[in-house]
């Protein structure tokens, strides 16, 4: 199991318009690590760095989770999702796929 799983997914829309679920810490880091230079600054560092700290050491992790969603707010890539996705719909004992 993983350690680094946040207690709730942060959504964040990609380059290509489509809802990324960021459910633990390693997700969270390599988002950042190919978020691109150019767009890169102190609330993007600030991010890096506390998932930096959750990732080496007992930083909190819900900390972690709140620097990286407010990086997401500010670079203005966060979804708010209040509906259930289609992906997160079983399919009910049929062994999972795409939903019908």
């Amino acid at each position: 199991m993983n350690d680094h799983m946040f207690d709730s997914p942060v959504f964040v829309k990609n380059g290509n318009s489509l809802i990324q679920e960021i459910a633990c810490l390693e997700d969270a880091l390599e988002f950042l690590y190919e978020w691109p230079k150019s767009r890169r600054g102190s609330v993007y560092e600030t991010a890096l760095r506390a998932c930096k700290r959750a990732f080496d050491s007992n930083y909190p992790l819900s900390a972690a989770r709140d620097a990286f969603c407010g990086f997401a707010k500010s670079a203005r890539i966060h979804e708010e999702v209040t509906t259930t996705l289609p992906w997160m719909v079983g399919n009910r004992g049929h062994g999972g796929g795409v939903v019908t």
